[in-house]
């Protein structure tokens, strides 16, 4: 019997990637930076200083960013260079920030963007 077919008959104790300690995006480095603690969705989560936002919630949480405005399918990055505009989280309280742009720092508080992005601020009311 294949891996494939084994897979699809099914044991009943399936395990996610995370539980058998497989990372999609684990560094093939060892660690060289020191460890920083950031928040995402209210989950106290360590990553290495200088990683990108977006590498970090897509190393943790399966890489939703945001939610679409009209069916609020998931989305999550997709160029990781700051052109197409679907990594889009609030950090720190602030929405519509690139998350693929911004490295981590401690404290670092990131939430997904729910919807379409608001340009509205307290100027142009």
């Amino acid at each position: 019997m294949s891996r494939r077919q084994a897979a699809a008959a099914g044991s009943g104790t399936e395990t996610t990637a995370q539980e058998r300690g497989f990372f999609m995006f684990k560094s093939v480095f060892p660690p060289q930076r020191a460890l920083v603690t950031i928040t995402f969705e209210g989950e106290a989560i360590q990553v290495e200083e200088g990683t990108t936002v977006a590498a970090a919630v897509l190393d943790r949480a399966g890489g939703e960013t945001r939610t679409t405005a009209r069916k609020h399918d998931g989305r999550g990055p997709y160029c990781h260079m700051g052109v197409c505009y679907e990594c889009l989280m609030e950090i720190d309280g602030v929405p519509n920030q690139q998350s693929c742009l911004i490295p981590v720092r401690e404290g670092m508080s990131v939430k997904r963007q729910s919807g379409a992005p608001s340009f509205r601020t307290e100027e142009n009311k």
